[in-house]
């Protein structure tokens, strides 16, 4: 069984934050708002910036980062995070990266003192879902349209929310 390792990037990775960051833009352009080409150009200061605002962490198999996942305050709440920006390199898919940085991002927001967690899922995509579902994620009533390249409008994002502290069926 492969050894994976989920870490939380401090500001002093900043190149190698962007180097996964540009990885995942390049391999499923589809799946962010923002491409690789717009990236590509930004200086160390917005890098060091983006590890200032949110925590960012990778999963690492051998030192080898294969996976990343975001977790900050969601806008506009005092005590919900928001868990955003998973990618997994497409090599190490179905292999459980995903669940580890999906775990250890519940950790760091209750660790943070965040009483929900928040994650946007298609809702065309029952598989997103399903797997939100497995680690207790809830659908809300929130959606909103997507917000990733090539969503043609008529696609929408729902909210899924866990509970952190006590009632696991508590929604935002």
């Amino acid at each position: 069984m492969t050894d994976i390792q989920v870490r939380a990037l401090g500001e002093d990775d900043w190149e190698q934050f962007r180097s996964i960051r540009l990885a995942a833009l390049q391999e499923s352009p589809d799946a962010f708002v923002a491409s690789a080409a717009e990236e590509e150009g930004y200086d160390e200061d917005f890098w060091r910036l983006r590890l200032r605002r949110a925590r960012r962490l990778v999963a690492e198999v051998e030192g080898k980062p294969v996976g990343l996942v975001c977790v900050g305050r969601l806008d506009g709440t005092d005590n919900t995070a928001e868990l955003f920006g998973l990618w997994v390199d497409p090599q190490w898919r179905g292999r459980s990266v995903a669940a580890n940085l999906v775990r250890r991002g519940s950790e760091e927001a209750a660790g943070e003192g965040f009483e929900r967690l928040a994650y946007w899922v298609s809702t065309d995509n029952g598989r997103a879902v399903a797997f939100a579902s497995s680690f207790g994620f809830r659908p809300t009533g929130r959606r909103r349209e997507m917000r990733v390249k090539g969503a043609d409008g008529d696609e929408e994002e729902i909210a899924m929310v866990l509970s952190l502290v006590g009632d696991r069926g508590a929604t935002w």
